[in-house]
């Protein structure tokens, strides 16, 4: 059963995941970063989506089942091109945002062939499997890739405030699901502390990004000086 603060959580969510795209509009800023906008005007419906077919069928239901997972896989695909999208930015001016592009698509090719072989032969539904292992991959794959980009940003002593805010909000995000997913199978007592943390970094993301859009200008630019002394302190 759920309680008052699952609803407001649920609710709490869509709003936010529109309101980023409501302040990059305000902003206009939707079209620079389009592929991130479009990962939140998704994740809006279909945490809209998810309510419905829960109050309709319940959580028990095979329906509500397949809607998250299929519904989670297709958001971690966009989440994903966001992510690229963000190394896109950071990279532009050295002139290889082709390149970018061929090797996220090629990692994202190889994601779904090792998870294919991985649970080929791990159930007669086989879908079902690949799709739940292909999130978790992805999952993983970003993680490592936000942190890379976020390596990037202080090598090339990245100015733009907005591109830094955003791929810091999504290293953030990233971490505290890997954290989180350690705790949860690592603890010998699966605490209810550990059921609010997804929904809580659910809610962390499109309220970084909105806040993101909605005050820091696109023109603003952060201090070099802070940025290689911020640098220094992490090597």
């Amino acid at each position: 059963m759920l309680g008052p603060i699952d609803y407001v959580l649920w609710f709490l969510t869509a709003l936010l995941q529109a309101a980023v795209v409501v302040c990059a509009l305000r902003g206009r800023t939707f079209w620079k970063y389009s592929t991130l906008n479009f990962y939140m005007l998704a994740a809006s419906f279909l945490t809209a989506g998810r309510f419905v077919i829960f109050w309709e069928y319940g959580f028990p239901s095979p329906a509500y089942t397949y809607f998250y997972y299929y519904s989670d896989a297709f958001l971690t695909i966009c989440l994903y091109f966001a992510l690229m999208e963000l190394y896109s930015h950071v990279f532009r001016a050295m002139g290889i945002n082709r390149y970018v592009r061929a090797g996220a698509l090629l990692l994202l090719a190889l994601t779904c062939w090792v998870t294919f072989q991985v649970v080929m032969n791990s159930s007669a539904k086989l879908l079902t499997n690949f799709v739940v292992e292909l999130q978790q991959n992805l999952y993983f794959v970003g993680l490592v890739l936000t942190y890379l980009l976020w390596g990037a940003v202080m090598k090339q002593r990245e100015t733009r405030a907005q591109v830094v805010q955003l791929v810091s909000a999504l290293g953030v995000y990233f971490s505290g699901f890997a954290a989180n997913y350690a705790f949860y199978h690592l603890s010998q007592e699966h605490l209810a502390i550990w059921n609010y943390v997804p929904p809580m970094l659910a809610l962390w993301l499109p309220a970084a990004w909105a806040y993101t859009f909605a005050k820091v200008p696109e023109e603003a630019r952060i201090a070099t000086a802070h940025i290689a002394a911020t640098h220094g302190s992490i090597r």
